[in-house]
């Protein structure tokens, strides 16, 4: 009896945003059936993918090493995608002849087939089965591209100018997912404010309508600027059960004077005035945000005033990051770089803040009731994810991953919440 050929074995390193996580994910599908993929590895394969990232000098360096970890590991070959090879693919090709840089994420399944020495063309269909995605909520690519020059931001030279998925793609993926038992779905992208579809959905709020008509279970965001905040936007995540209430805003400072320096387009008012209205439209709505420590030329008051407002706001998480200078950016041109003592002590004073948020939030919430989608069941326990984002943990009697339980809040604490099942779905 003949034995089937093994299929090549391809290792796949994402580094960076969700959207980097979404195109790697898209990567793994399109080469289902003909290539058997390793996601978060650069283990020793066949072909190793590193998808980079290149937001800041510390991300370009990560990316480095993750190469330089693949060709040392024995890979038969080493292509190199995403941000950084945008930006640098002569740098990149420079490191060593046995790397093949490809740029053109529409591109990459042709490529590492090539190297694969697999025939992409031939395959047979692949249905999508939440078994192959691995996830139970799944980041679904809206948006590419931003035009918003933030001074310490690449991004724009990265992945160019805003550009949209046609809403009948989009809502065709999610009904694709929600066939293959997908619980919940992230719409993602770079800059996803800026949606617009002219021959479908116009702005963000008609998406997260369509999407929302789809026999999918919950949608969530992965993030949006606060000027984009609108009230048609609201008004569609306050209106359908299906949206979460938990909402990602990027502050980066809570002081003026830095946020003018980093040409963020709004003041500290402005954005406590956009999380005003996203609060009275989304009750119980939960925001957590990113926060820059040790910007050039943050000063000490500064740094205060920003910790002041942060603490005022009540974010319920803060994702905190040490400015890293980007070459080719103002920011990494100044001449006033914060030490990098100062900017480790700030961003340590930023998640002890973030800590005591993320506690009184828990505590705030014991005896209420979430929503929360079961993704892990070890043993007697089950951990979830609530609809404001924070971790639960329930008794795992009868439950099931992918499940969506409604659950009473009966403890929490820096890491979550613990309660107790009510009903499931």
């Amino acid at each position: 009896m003949a034995v089937a050929a093994e299929l090549p074995r391809i290792a796949l390193r994402t580094l960076g945003c969700k959207v980097n996580r979404t195109e790697s994910e898209a990567l793994a599908e399109a080469l289902a059936g003909v290539c058997s993929v390793v996601m978060d590895s650069d283990e020793c394969a066949d072909v190793v993918v590193i998808n980079t990232c290149t937001v800041t000098g510390e991300a370009d360096a990560k990316a480095r090493k993750a190469i330089r970890h693949a060709l040392s590991g024995g890979a038969g070959a080493v292509l190199v995608t995403g941000c950084l090879a945008s930006i640098d693919p002569q740098g990149l090709q420079a490191l060593d002849p046995r790397i093949v840089v490809e740029a053109d994420r529409a591109a990459l399944p042709r490529r590492v087939a090539e190297l694969a020495g697999v025939d992409l063309e031939a395959r047979a269909p692949v249905a999508v089965t939440s078994g192959m995605l691995g996830r139970t909520r799944v980041m679904v690519k809206v948006q590419d591209g931003c035009s918003h020059r933030c001074s310490y931001c690449i991004v724009p030279d990265a992945r160019g100018l805003p550009r949209s998925v046609p809403a009948a793609e989009v809502v065709a993926r999610v009904e694709t997912l929600a066939r293959a038992g997908t619980p919940e779905v992230v719409l993602t992208g770079v800059n996803i404010g800026r949606y617009a579809d002219p021959t479908g959905a116009p702005d963000l709020a008609a998406l997260v309508d369509a999407v929302a008509a789809t026999p999918i279970g919950r949608v969530r965001l992965s993030s949006i600027e606060p000027l984009d905040l609108d009230e048609r936007l609201l008004g569609a995540l306050s209106g359908s059960p299906k949206t979460v209430s938990h909402l990602h805003v990027p502050l980066q400072s809570g002081c003026d004077r830095t946020l003018a320096a980093m040409g963020r387009g709004y003041d500290s008012e402005r954005f406590a005035e956009a999380l005003r209205a996203a609060r009275a439209a989304v009750p119980g709505l939960s925001v957590t945000t990113d926060v820059i420590a040790g910007f050039p030329g943050e000063t000490e008051a500064d740094f205060a005033e920003s910790l002041a407002f942060v603490e005022r706001i009540g974010f319920t998480r803060l994702h905190v990051f040490r400015y890293s200078p980007r070459a080719g950016t103002p920011a990494a041109a100044r001449s006033d770089q914060v030490a990098p003592a100062v900017k480790a002590a700030r961003a340590r004073s930023l998640r002890e803040l973030s800590q005591r948020l993320l506690l009184g939030h828990a505590r705030a919430r014991i005896g209420t009731e979430v929503t929360a989608c079961i993704e892990r069941v070890c043993g007697d326990v089950a951990r979830g994810t609530a609809d404001d984002s924070l971790s639960v943990e329930v008794p795992a009697a009868g439950l099931v991953r992918g499940q969506v339980v409604r659950v009473r809040i009966d403890g929490g604490d820096e890491r979550g919440y613990r309660g107790t099942v009510l009903e499931s779905s």
